[in-house]
């Protein structure tokens, strides 16, 4: 399985994605794929994604917490690593709590 969350993709990218996952949102793309098929398309985006294409991608694996988390360019926030697990780090400029 693989989750993709981009701010801006390139037309090609985004076409080649849509073979291979649904897009319940812009920019974002949820595929149920065996795990080498997510392997080729996390190189494949990796390789053909500017750094402004912000992406945010979750794979599965079999460990707790059953999902990695990998990023390229300038996502919104940031992955942080504690004690073996990763965490999506909030920028507290930018979040809005009142």
């Amino acid at each position: 399985m693989v989750v993709i969350v981009a701010k801006n993709l390139p037309p090609a990218v985004r076409g080649r994605l849509r073979l291979y996952a649904v897009e319940p949102r812009p920019n974002v793309f949820v595929s149920g794929v065996k795990n080498a098929l997510a392997q080729s398309l996390v190189t494949y985006l990796m390789s053909h994604c500017p750094r402004k294409s912000g992406l945010l991608i979750f794979t599965h694996k079999k460990a707790a917490p059953g999902y990695t988390m990998m990023s390229q360019g300038e996502p919104d926030r940031e992955i942080e690593e504690i004690c073996g697990f990763q965490m999506i780090k909030e920028n507290p400029k930018k979040s809005k709590i009142t």
